[in-house]
């Protein structure tokens, strides 16, 4: 089962009702809950949030550590197969959907490894004839992925670049070879759809309660540490930065934080609205929760695991 949706939708609540009602147990699809110390942040639910339902990949990781997709693919596919040995109903939930799309369909990584020198080679290029140079370079060996990349996301086109000269394989060809083997999985996807603007309320709201909750503390602690990359990431932290170094007033920074948490939002909307498979569960301002716990219990119990 897999709940999903954007930040602030009520997929974490939806997730650990439905875990209690059909035995399941929450894995955690969220590219910050896997952080710890990031608890207001990353919206972590406390241990009497969870009522008692195990969580998996969530707090376990140091912020000074490196995760890719890769990596979260393999523990959530050990997780995943843990639970169905015991028995257990997985659920993921989260709102990273690379995160989701990658496990539930089976998607596999370029094992390539990595060419430090040629990798410095490109960087110069870039410096000495601009990004847009290396972009045109990745065109003619494959246009594809040169369409899909804005020539200053300099990071993946070298990666690219990189990839074609160690394995003669574009980035395009090993994503089609990455999709060969069909997913063992038959999920029952959903999300709690409601109108935009409602959902930017309830962004606004979270945010306010985060704060009451204690995140310029948990900011303030996280940017002591200069090697916490993940922080000067975080939404939620580096948006209240230029408080914290007296640069602006406190409202102005939370004003910023909104929008940029509304912003978050319709990209995971844009994500998830593609995936014709999620059930949308309507919801206006004022539904009860209980009538949309109810729409959620019926979708999965049409599913063939009942």
């Amino acid at each position: 089962m897999v709940v999903c949706g954007p930040t602030a939708s009520g997929k974490t609540k939806l997730a650990i009702d439905l875990a209690r009602e059909f035995d399941g147990e929450v894995v955690s699809a969220d590219s910050m809950q896997i952080y710890k110390g990031m608890d207001i942040a990353s919206a972590k639910p406390t241990e009497a949030e969870k009522m008692g339902v195990p969580h998996h990949l969530m707090d376990f990781l140091e912020p000074t550590e490196a995760f890719s997709v890769a990596d979260y693919a393999v523990l959530a596919r050990k997780a995943i197969a843990d639970m169905h040995e015991r028995g257990k109903m997985p659920i993921i939930c989260g709102g990273t959907g690379l995160y989701i799309n990658t496990v539930v369909d089976n998607i596999e990584f370029d094992d390539t490894g990595s060419d430090p020198a040629y990798r410095a080679e490109l960087t110069a290029l870039a410096e000495e004839k601009g990004a847009a140079y290396l972009r045109e370079m990745l065109r003619e060996i494959d246009p594809e992925s040169a369409a899909e990349l804005h020539e200053n996301n300099q990071k993946r086109i070298i990666r690219a670049l990189e990839v074609y000269k160690q394995s003669g394989k574009t980035m395009t060809e090993l994503k089609a070879e990455s999709r060969l083997h069909p997913s063992p999985y038959e999920p029952c996807m959903m999300m709690i759809d409601f109108d935009r603007e409602v959902l930017y309320e309830r962004i606004d709201r979270r945010v306010d309660l985060m704060l009451e909750a204690g995140l310029l503390d948990e900011a303030r602690e996280f940017f002591t540490h200069s090697d916490y990359p993940t922080a000067a990431q975080a939404i939620g932290y580096k948006e209240l930065k230029p408080f914290l170094d007296g640069e602006k007033p406190l409202d102005e920074c939370v004003d910023e934080l909104k929008r940029a948490t509304r912003k978050y939002a319709k990209r995971q909307l844009t994500w998830f609205n593609k995936d014709t498979r999620i059930h949308r569960i309507p919801a206006e301002k004022d539904t009860e929760y209980e009538k949309i716990l109810k729409i959620a219990e019926n979708l999965v119990k049409r599913y063939s695991f009942f």
